[in-house]
């Protein structure tokens, strides 16, 4: 059995989008380079029809991925979270006890994981270590340089 995909329903709509985006522009244009590629003779030496084949497969299996994980997806329903307690879809905000350095972080599953923006998967390490907690708990994460302690101050949703 296929392991479950935790997606906001935002972030299963782009997924959806990249699907659809793939199928009828990205295989149209990688279509058009194996044309072109073909013309030019000899299939033994050339690199053109090697390249337009191997993007064909890679635009290939990422349509199959992405499709495997919209099949196993799971949707976050904000209806159904509340504030006492991090789950996936909870914004948690939390206090380095070290530095005082307070971050804000959204939980999501790991297919819309961006850090960047302040999604961390609920796979991760500071994710995992936030889920089931409540306002006022400190955790303990282990991290490659060691290990932070946060103190969670808020959860919104």
């Amino acid at each position: 059995m296929a392991k479950e995909v935790f997606f906001t329903p935002e972030g299963l709509e782009k997924i959806e989008n990249e699907i659809e985006y793939l199928k009828t522009v990205r295989r149209k244009e990688v279509s058009e380079r194996i044309k072109v590629a073909l013309g030019y003779g000899d299939l033994s030496e050339n690199s053109e029809y090697d390249e337009a084949k191997n993007e064909q497969a890679q635009v290939e299996e990422r349509i199959a991925k992405l499709e495997l994980m919209v099949r196993n997806a799971k949707i976050i329903d904000e209806n159904d979270l509340n504030t006492d307690v991090v789950n996936i879809g909870s914004t948690v905000i939390v206090k380095e006890l070290d530095s005082g350095d307070e971050d804000e972080y959204t939980i999501v599953g790991s297919a819309e994981a961006d850090p960047l923006d302040g999604k961390i998967s609920n796979e991760s390490p500071v994710g995992s270590a936030l889920i089931g907690k409540k306002v006022g708990d400190v955790v303990e994460v282990e991290v490659p340089d060691g290990f932070i302690n946060y103190e969670i101050c808020g959860i919104n949703i």
